[in-house]
């Protein structure tokens, strides 16, 4: 049989039945747009996950107060305990090699107070280094410097979203007071918007005041909520933590690790575990969607399964005027195959606008990669041959007799 009688042979065929070959082409939409749709959600929360571990700092250590908690309950307790002090940052500053900045800080939720408006935030104690560390840049305005922490300077500098609520959206701030516990501050700058970073605290919703300023007017003691560290080279991350957790098992007199009085968060493990986790939630989301894919297959089979009984005396005809096995095999094999290549071209276009409009009316980052409308194309092949194989070959091999008198 030539190529294009055979695909002659399949277009009429399918078009002769066009409801059920409608139907059976639907399930196969479903299916691939389904799998297409859930790994772009899947991609698109690990790369919501790590930009916004990312967005914390590159190449960041966090030591923390208090023992070795599981990752959740440590960042809720972070600064729960006083075992951190000004002294142990200043020693891992000059005694650890192969790191390009230390930013120790304190925070605290205060009501702050501004022309008659009222909120309550968080506020942090912060060195200079902190902003490079933290990527944070300055939209108007300066930003804290070391002389304003040798002088403790009262004075404070503005998330874009805790300018907006004191002062009105968009206003420019610089020179204006706030009241931070009755305390009066001069606001000297204004961040840039960076959104949430996933933790909890927003960093556009913090007002950020001098590490001294913060010691000496708000918390009364030398002690740290946590010490932010960034290593030279992202190779260097373990070398460096394991120097780090020996300094200060020193420095606090403790001989045995496991009763550390403090934690180190490494982000490049954090950041590894939660990719492992989103990428095995993106495998399940998309094993849930292959199911309606296997639905689909069963559909097929059931469709094609039915036509064979159905064009039984027309396979009878053929074989008595030559037709070989092959020829009868191939025949249905290339109409379950066409279903599920349709299926899947239409399937791919729908998985596609349907992540798109996830995107824009739910806000959840969604991302269609090219290996997942391949897998979907190879997934929706192997359907058709796999669920059209075993009704092919029941053709074939029907006797061109029996055929031929079957009613």
């Amino acid at each position: 049989m030539l190529f294009i009688d055979l695909i002659q042979e399949t277009f009429f065929s399918l078009k002769s039945n066009k409801s059920r070959s409608f139907l059976t082409i639907l399930g196969i939409v479903i299916g691939i747009g389904s799998v297409i749709t859930m790994i772009g959600v899947g991609q698109g929360a690990t790369q919501d996950i790590e930009k916004n571990i990312q967005s914390l700092g590159s190449n960041l250590l966090i030591v923390s107060p208090g023992g070795q908690r599981s990752y959740g309950s440590m960042v809720r307790s972070s600064g729960a305990v006083n075992t951190l002090t000004v002294n142990d940052a200043g020693a891992i500053e000059e005694q650890i090699q192969n790191i390009s900045g230390v930013a120790p800080t304190v925070s605290t939720n205060k009501q702050i107070s501004a022309k008659g408006e009222n909120i309550n935030t968080r506020v942090y104690g912060i060195n200079a280094q902190y902003f490079i560390i933290k990527n944070i840049e300055i939209e108007i305005g300066s930003l804290i410097n070391n002389q304003n922490v040798k002088k403790i300077s009262k004075i404070a500098v503005l998330g874009p979203d805790t300018r907006d609520d004191l002062f009105g959206e968009n206003i420019d701030p610089i020179g204006e007071r706030i009241k931070i516990d009755d305390q009066p501050f001069t606001v000297i700058g204004v961040t840039k918007a960076k959104g949430s970073t996933g933790w909890g605290q927003s960093s556009d919703n913090i007002i950020y005041i001098p590490l001294s300023t913060a010691q000496h007017y708000l918390t009364g003691s030398d002690s740290l909520g946590n010490i932010n560290i960034q290593v030279a080279s992202e190779n260097l991350m373990t070398v460096v933590q394991n120097n780090i957790t020996n300094l200060l098992l020193a420095r606090h007199k403790i001989t045995d690790p496991t009763k550390a009085d403090f934690n180190i968060m490494n982000q490049a493990d954090i950041l590894d575990t939660m990719s492992s986790i989103s990428g095995t939630l993106t495998l399940l989301l998309a094993a849930i969607a292959g199911i309606s894919l296997l639905v689909g297959g069963i559909g097929i089979m059931n469709m094609m399964l039915t036509t064979v009984t159905e064009r039984t005396r027309e396979i009878g005809l053929r074989k008595s005027l030559g037709a070989k096995n092959t020829d009868i095999s191939l025949q249905f094999l290339a109409e379950s195959i066409m279903l599920t290549f349709i299926g899947g071209i239409i399937g791919v276009i729908c998985g596609y606008f349907a992540a798109t409009l996830i995107t824009k009316f739910s806000g959840t980052t969604t991302d269609i990669t090219m290996w997942s409308v391949y897998l979907a194309f190879g997934v929706s092949a192997a359907i058709g041959i796999i669920f059209g194989y075993y009704p092919a070959r029941r053709a074939a091999k029907l006797s061109p007799i029996d055929a031929l008198r079957y009613e």
